[in-house]
């Protein structure tokens, strides 16, 4: 009897831990889509080359379970807009802050909705 009552809890722990694992890859998509749209429109724009081909080259990729990455496309641009960079014939340019803001903001979200998750 005891033996049952043990498979049958394993079962339900089993099933809930499934739901949980679903619902946190759900809530992961959903922030790192988020992010992905908050970077399209923060990011910088070019004024000479009429501007919005960085911002529209953020995407998200999927890594695994639960597990997103939001990169853009062209994989050099946004260190160099980020941090700033070094001219052709001496100077800096200084760097555009706005991957980090969106960063922060994704984990925020993406913290708040798993403590409602588990309420």
């Amino acid at each position: 009897m005891s033996q049952d009552l043990a498979s049958q809890i394993a079962k339900a722990l089993a099933e809930y831990s499934t739901e949980v694992e679903e619902e946190v890859d759900k809530i992961a998509e959903e922030t790192s889509e988020e992010a992905v749209q908050e970077l399209k429109t923060t990011s910088p724009k070019s004024p000479r080359a009429k501007g919005g081909k960085y911002a529209k080259s953020w995407k998200k990729t999927k890594m695994g379970k639960g597990n997103f990455v939001v990169h853009n496309t062209n994989y050099r641009l946004p260190h160099l807009l980020e941090f700033g960079h070094l001219k052709r014939n001496g100077g800096r340019v200084s760097g555009i802050v706005h991957i980090k803001p969106a960063e922060d903001h994704a984990i925020e979200n993406f913290e708040k909705k798993l403590k409602e998750l588990g309420r």
